[in-house]
């Protein structure tokens, strides 16, 4: 599958019939909110791991030298935390533009972090038949890669730092990302 999947989302979830949909950040999406949304809140998924596995051509990297940035990794029993927003559908014109890099949209069920309840929404996944996959490494490779990674969106470590800061805002642990972001600090 190509890495440019933005035909691909639009063709196989039109949302235009919907007034608003909830759509779950695991990444930048958790920091990064570039886009008009209705409304935000901390969440979690499960049956999936944040991983730094993905490349990233258009944003932390080039085609030549692409960064790592995070996707999922499906996994029984795991739980990933990040933040919910609800959105009108023509917000997906700038989303898959923004996750174009390999990132399909799939629905899930998000909980709040709270414990008030669930809702049903889309999350952007990109999966191992992707051309910009990278997959598994070392979380001291990683760090390496991201290290020596910059894109047009900036350097891949600021990604990494910003996300790691966001998560520990969210009273949240994750184990891979900040493994990286030790592995990182130790290279500097």
């Amino acid at each position: 599958m190509s890495h440019n999947t933005i035909a691909l989302n639009q063709q196989r979830q039109p949302l235009d019939h919907l007034e608003s949909v909830w759509l779950f950040g695991y990444g930048s999406l958790i920091y990064k909110a570039d886009f008009p949304y209705i409304q935000r809140r901390p969440a979690k998924i499960h049956g999936w791991l944040r991983r730094f596995w993905q490349g990233s051509h258009d944003h932390r990297g080039t085609p030549e030298a692409p960064g790592r940035v995070a996707t999922l990794i499906e996994t029984p029993d795991a739980v990933c935390a990040g933040m919910a927003y609800e959105v009108t559908p023509d917000v997906f014109a700038h989303l898959d533009h923004r996750e174009k890099n390999g990132y399909l949209r799939i629905f899930t069920e998000f909980e709040w972090l709270d414990g008030s309840g669930s809702v049903s929404g889309l999350v952007y996944v990109a999966g191992p038949d992707n051309e910009a996959f990278l997959g598994k490494a070392t979380e001291t490779e990683i760090a390496a890669h991201i290290a020596r990674s910059h894109g047009p969106s900036g350097p891949n470590d600021e990604y990494l730092l910003k996300l790691a800061d966001a998560l520990r805002e969210l009273g949240e642990h994750d184990e891979h990302v900040f493994a990286i972001e030790a592995a990182l600090k130790e290279q500097s």
